[in-house]
Formats: structure tokens, C-alpha cells, sequence
């Protein structure tokens, strides 16, 4: 008895020293586009990439939870999304953003049917704004961030106790600031490093001052929209934002993509401690999300 106690000792150990992995931004899409199809107004069309192939990574990776981000090529129909919640790798391993139209007059009674259907689940309206010119029609992006609309959306948003899920150019970072520090109960959550390369120094900055509104976070993704000044800008981030309000996102779809994105979140944030990066890769997404 003792012996086997002693050989299992290192395994027991191994699972509780096992990082917490939480990846907060998924895009999946469905094989099958006759079930679940494309929106007319999708703004692209991607290839398959499927929550059963997801599913195997996960457990083969040892991710603990996901956010879906639901993709613009679905628009507001949320099918697909809701075939991941019903069919999820592991119970409440899923949560989810949902996109509505700001513009639509039906768009709060429409999130209180989605988030009522599934309590607890959807966490988040995202807007895109990565355009320079606004639009009131057409596919849901690109909606005016001062418009009267724009603001009953937050509030809508605040009064649900929802997120909202910026995804968003540096030149646009300020307009967002006025709606943060008007609608303070809001965590707003920043895609992919805020696009740092398309805007201005000037205009980055803008994006450094959202750090003073506590109740936004940055979401270290979408790499590859920021080449340049990578290392640079990591550390002013993380510097701004701090540890508690930085999560990861876009771990990958596959073992070799997941290897390429760990190694690049230790190697940019080298020079900060393990535990901060254990913040980064998991903790906070956790308390941001509702896991436990």
C-alpha cells in the first residue's frame, strides 16, 4: 500500500501543478452549411472548422473552458452556437458571445430570449468597429460608437449584467473610453491586442489610456494583426493593464498551433514572473467568465 501510494504520489502532483487553460476566443464553424448555414450578409466564409475536432484538441491539449466568439459569417443567427452549448466536450466548458445588430429595435428582447435559453452561458455582446467609416446597415459591424443606439445597446448590456467585446482599430479607442467611463459597471473586454499596427502612435496611445478605466481588459490575441513592435507593445500593455487584466486568447485549433502560441505568449512575456502568465493563460479569464 505504501509503495503504490508512493508511485502515484508524482501523478497526483502533476494534476494539481497542471496550469489552468482557458482559451477566451474560439471561432467555430460547421461542416455542414445545409443545417447551418452562412448568413446572407456574411462578411466572409470560412472553411469548416467543427466542434467534434475541437472537442478531441481540447482533451488532448488540456484546455479547461472556451469562449465562442460568435463569428460574423453567422451574423445573428446564433444555430451553430447553440449546437456547441448542447453538445460541449465537458459540462459547462463553454461560454459565449452573442452579436446583434445595435440598430435593430428588437435587439434587447432578442439577447433576453438567447441569454435566458441559456442562463449563465452567453457572457458577452461584441462590436466590431475596424473600419474607419461608420455604418447604419449592411452586415452588424461597423456601427456608429456615438450614436444614440450605440449607447442603449450598453445600457441594454449594463442593465443584463453583460460584457461588451470590443473588436476594434486604434483610432476608435477613444470613443470606446467614453462609453467605458460612462457605463463603469461593464467590463470590456479588447480583441486581439487592439489591432496595434493599423493606427497611429498617437492613436496607440488612445489605446494605453483605456487602461485607466478599470473596467476593461485586454485580450492578448490576434498576433498576427500585430507584427510589428510585438515586443514592445507587450510590455506597455501588460505595464498599463497589469496582470489581473490581461487574458489569452486564440490558443489554436491543433496540437502544432497550440505549441506555436504557447511558446509565443512564454517568450513575450519572458520578462514577467510564472505566476503572472498563469494570470494570463487561465485565472483571470475564469473570474472573468463565471468559472469556478
Amino acid at each position: 500500500m505504501q509503495r503504490r501510494a508512493f508511485l502515484t504520489l508524482p501523478l497526483a502532483l502533476a494534476a494539481q501543478t497542471r496550469p489552468l487553460l482557458i482559451d477566451s476566443h474560439v471561432h467555430l464553424f460547421a461542416a455542414d452549411t445545409k443545417k447551418f448555414p452562412f448568413h446572407p450578409q456574411a462578411t466572409y466564409k470560412p472553411k469548416p472548422s467543427t466542434l467534434e475536432d475541437y472537442s478531441a484538441f481540447v482533451r488532448q491539449a488540456n484546455i479547461a473552458h472556451a469562449v465562442i466568439v460568435h463569428p460574423e459569417p453567422y451574423q445573428d443567427d446564433h444555430a451553430y452556437l447553440e449546437h456547441c452549448f448542447a453538445n460541449e466536450p465537458s459540462k459547462d466548458f463553454f461560454k459565449g458571445t452573442c452579436l446583434f445588430d445595435t440598430y435593430r429595435a428588437d435587439t434587447p428582447d432578442r439577447i433576453d430570449a438567447l441569454t435566458k435559453k441559456w442562463p449563465n452561458r452567453i457572457r458577452a455582446l461584441r462590436i466590431h468597429r475596424v473600419a474607419a467609416a461608420p455604418q447604419t446597415s449592411g452586415p452588424i459591424r461597423e456601427r456608429p460608437l456615438d450614436s444614440p443606439e450605440m449607447r442603449k445597446a450598453w445600457r441594454v448590456v449594463s442593465d443584463r449584467g453583460l460584457m461588451i467585446q470590443m473588436h476594434f482599430i486604434p483610432m476608435h479607442a477613444y470613443a470606446i473610453n467614453k462609453l467605458a467611463t460612462e457605463f463603469k459597471s461593464v467590463k470590456v473586454t479588447l480583441d486581439h491586442l487592439a489591432r496595434n499596427n493599423q493606427g497611429t502612435d498617437a492613436e496607440w496611445l488612445q489605446v494605453l489610456n483605456l487602461a485607466k478605466s478599470p473596467n476593461t481588459i485586454m485580450k492578448f490575441s490576434g498576433l498576427d494583426y500585430s507584427p510589428k513592435q510585438l515586443d514592445a507593445r507587450i510590455k506597455q500593455v501588460f505595464e498599463a493593464f497589469g496582470p489581473d487584466r490581461i487574458i489569452w486568447g486564440g490558443l489554436g485549433m491543433d496540437m502544432p498551433s497550440f505549441k506555436k502560441s504557447s511558446a509565443e505568449l512564454d517568450r513575450l512575456l519572458s520578462f514577467t514572473t510564472e505566476a503572472n502568465r498563469a494570470k494570463i493563460r487561465g485565472i483571470n479569464a475564469s473570474q472573468l467568465y463565471g468559472w469556478s
